[in-house]
């Protein structure tokens, strides 16, 4: 795993009428504050990324359909350093995977209908996050994103 991200299995309330899926509590490991959150949909087949950033943490999770993430680490002062690491998330493995500040991370749609809900600890801003080419990274074995 990349030094600071997080795998945490979330609770799924089984309940007459619909389920209940829990996010993130202040107790939470990962839990670094409260800025925004705020909800991401990806087309099947549609790749978003690569984006990284300064000062943010990202808790996300995917309640509706599924999306393979994967991140890089190129965090020069990083235990880590060019690390990457997959994960699929979904209602099926509901889990949430913390990605901290400096940490690479690209995703792609899974399923027909696909939602990623992002809690971050501020406010988003245009300047604090970097994007770059989805082909900018190479991993072993030739794969890209």
């Amino acid at each position: 795993m990349i030094d600071g991200v997080l795998l945490t299995a979330e609770r799924v309330i089984r309940v007459p009428g619909g389920d209940v899926l829990h996010a993130l509590r202040r107790s939470s490991v990962g839990f670094r504050g409260f800025g925004e959150a705020y909800f991401s949909f990806v087309d099947q087949g549609a790749t978003k990324g690569w984006k990284r950033h300064s000062r943010v943490t990202l808790n996300l999770l995917v309640p509706v359909g599924a999306v393979h993430f994967i991140l890089f680490d190129d965090r020069e002062e990083s235990a880590t350093l060019r690390a990457y690491v997959e994960a699929t998330l979904s209602r099926e493995r509901y889990s949430r995977l913390t990605v901290p500040p400096g940490v690479w991370m690209a995703f792609t749609g899974v399923g027909p209908l696909n939602v990623v809900l992002d809690i971050i600890d501020e406010e988003h801003s245009p300047e604090e996050g970097e994007s770059a080419p989805l082909d900018c990274f190479v991993f072993p074995g030739g794969g890209g994103v």
